[in-house]
């Protein structure tokens, strides 16, 4: 009889966390949406423009230093080659693309969560002298800073996104 009654009560408590959960959510995402959408002023664009470039230049360096990326994940990781060419393909082409995506303001958010598990694997799994001026843990932290902020921000009024997509609907 207990063992029932607890039953039902975790029932209706998984129905109204199912079924009304969603709505929350989606209204939450869709009001933090509209609220980055207008309050993006125009000088934070530079910002994400050259913040994309950035991300592009430190894929375009990754590429052509692929032996050292390599080498440094596979200090910090077990020995597995394809994990290792899949992890350095998903680096490389994960700043460059989304940088590019970023810099011309298509797709930010979508960019910006892309980018978000390199950057957490490189701070985590890269060894830092933490106490140098301006060293790689400061720059790799700020770059997360700056994804999180452009995810939630969105891409702006100058950017490919505003041109093509007006009102939630494709321009002809």
């Amino acid at each position: 009889m207990h063992s029932t009654f607890l039953f039902i009560k975790l029932r209706k408590f998984i129905e109204l966390f199912i079924y009304h959960s969603k709505p929350c959510y989606m209204n939450y995402l869709q009001r933090l949406e509209n609220w980055g959408e207008a309050h993006h002023p125009k000088y934070m664009d530079i910002l994400r423009i050259a913040f994309g470039i950035f991300l592009c230049i430190k894929g375009i360096e990754f590429a052509n230093n692929t032996a050292l990326l390599t080498e440094t994940l596979q200090n910090r990781m077990a020995n597995n080659s394809f994990l290792f060419s899949l992890m350095i393909q998903y680096i490389i082409f994960g700043h460059i693309i989304g940088g590019f995506l970023i810099a011309v303001g298509l797709l930010t958010r979508l960019a910006c969560l892309l980018q978000i598990p390199i950057l957490i694997g490189a701070l985590i799994f890269m060894n830092y002298h933490v106490m140098q001026y301006f060293s790689q843990f400061f720059l790799a932290l700020l770059t997360l800073v700056l994804l999180c902020y452009f995810m939630v921000i969105g891409s702006g009024p100058w950017s490919l996104d505003k041109a093509l997509f007006k009102d939630g609907t494709a321009k002809s």
